[in-house]
């Protein structure tokens, strides 16, 4: 296992010596420190209509809770005489030199998650500040083009939901390449919503209520295809996007997904080898390992149990990963599975909804600390240090 130079080691770690030393002069922490305690004042802190829709699952969410129990399954070997004093969390994803493996995840209600509506704006404001990149979902309460101008240097991708409507598609992969987006996440599980008991006891989504809709309005293909309604008329809009929201993605659809821009093109849902196999053949950039969180369909398997079979499927493509990442030792364990990057979401959510930007860059610092610092006590300097054998069934609960 070779080190690092100092040089190339972010000492991400050192965010608890920052807190301990604070401390010395009575300064607490103002956010939890954990997921469990964070997840539960957010819970206050949220409308409860947002609150059902970011917290709930499919179904009776069991494949929400095991996303998050497989984690535990799994150990990480400790290894000494490592002499693990820096460490190197760098990552190369489709062309980008990235600090570390963490992503802001894709979250189509993160706007109405700040007390301001602007909560999109506030995740590109703690990717600017902490490096770690936001995936920025075409469900958004603000344009994509000031959610990529307030990300700063910090790189951005944008997920798309394709719609029906393939001008509007192209527009928005356009919109995004000028805006400055780094890639293209095509989400494939979500062209229509799964069965969400929380949100249908509330009646709510959202999107039906004139929320989350700021990239429609703000396209030009869109507005052509209103007839005449002005934009701020809400029901011909939500109307529209109801028709047009999601197309049901087949084979044939990829070459011309592929033809629409030269940037990066990743493919987000993928859960089996064969299909991440045939991605790749297809031309695409990298496989998404994800069943979004446990929100589309329950009954799955845990998204962490399919990802060494995409790792295996995708043959060399760079493998990004998301689906029950409470913590800093589940990125590093979704590490050593395969994946070349790990998402998380609803722990930034929370974040946001206790804190705004400050509160996700929290979280952010938080779970890259405890991945900088789990690495570090068990002996393991770079990420290309881990693998599956650094990980062991764990036979008790």
């Amino acid at each position: 296992m070779a080190e690092p130079s100092p040089a190339q080691a972010a000492a991400f770690g050192d965010y608890q010596l920052e807190i301990y030393l604070a401390g010395l002069s009575g300064t607490v922490p103002a956010l939890p420190m954990d997921f469990a305690n964070l997840e539960a004042r957010a819970a206050k802190a949220l409308p409860d209509t947002v609150l059902s829709y970011v917290a709930g699952g499919a179904g009776d969410e069991r494949t929400q809770r095991v996303n998050v129990a497989a984690f535990g399954a799994w150990g990480l070997v400790p290894r000494m005489f490592v002499g693990a004093a820096t460490r190197d969390l760098s990552v190369n994803l489709c062309g980008l030199s990235l600090p570390s493996p963490l992503l802001m995840a894709p979250i189509g209600v993160i706007g109405l998650c700040a007390q301001d509506g602007k909560g999109d704006l506030a995740a590109a404001e703690a990717a600017a500040h902490t490096g770690v990149p936001m995936i920025a979902s075409t469900l958004s309460m603000s344009p994509m083009e000031e959610v990529a101008s307030a990300m700063g240097a910090t790189p951005g991708f944008f997920q798309l939901y394709t719609p029906t409507d393939r001008e509007l598609a192209e527009s928005f992969v356009h919109r995004a390449e000028k805006a400055g987006f780094k890639a293209i996440v095509v989400t494939l599980d979500t062209w229509l919503p799964g069965w969400r008991p929380r949100d249908l006891s509330t009646s709510n989504f959202p999107m039906l209520r004139g929320h989350c809709l700021a990239n429609y309005t703000s396209d030009p293909v869109f507005r052509s295809r209103l007839g005449g309604a002005p934009e701020h008329d809400t029901a011909g809009v939500v109307a529209l996007w109801v028709r047009i929201f999601g197309h049901p993605l087949k084979w044939d659809d990829l070459p011309w997904l592929r033809s629409i821009t030269d940037l990066p093109l990743i493919v987000k849902g993928i859960c089996h080898r064969d299909d991440a196999r045939q991605a790749k053949d297809f031309g695409v950039d990298a496989i998404y390992c994800s069943n979004h969180g446990g929100r589309q369909a329950n009954g799955g398997l845990p998204a962490l149990d399919c990802l060494p079979d995409v790792v295996e499927g995708a043959g060399g493509l760079p493998v990004l990963f998301d689906s029950g990442v409470r913590s800093g030792a589940d990125v590093v364990k979704a590490v050593a599975l395969g994946a070349t990057a790990v998402g998380i979401g609803r722990p930034y959510v929370y974040g946001l909804a206790l804190g705004g930007a400050n509160g996700i860059v929290h979280v952010l610092r938080s779970v890259l600390a405890e991945a900088d610092l789990t690495m570090a006590v068990d002996g393991y300097p770079t990420l290309a240090d881990l693998n599956p054998q650094c990980l062991r069934p764990v036979l008790v609960g």
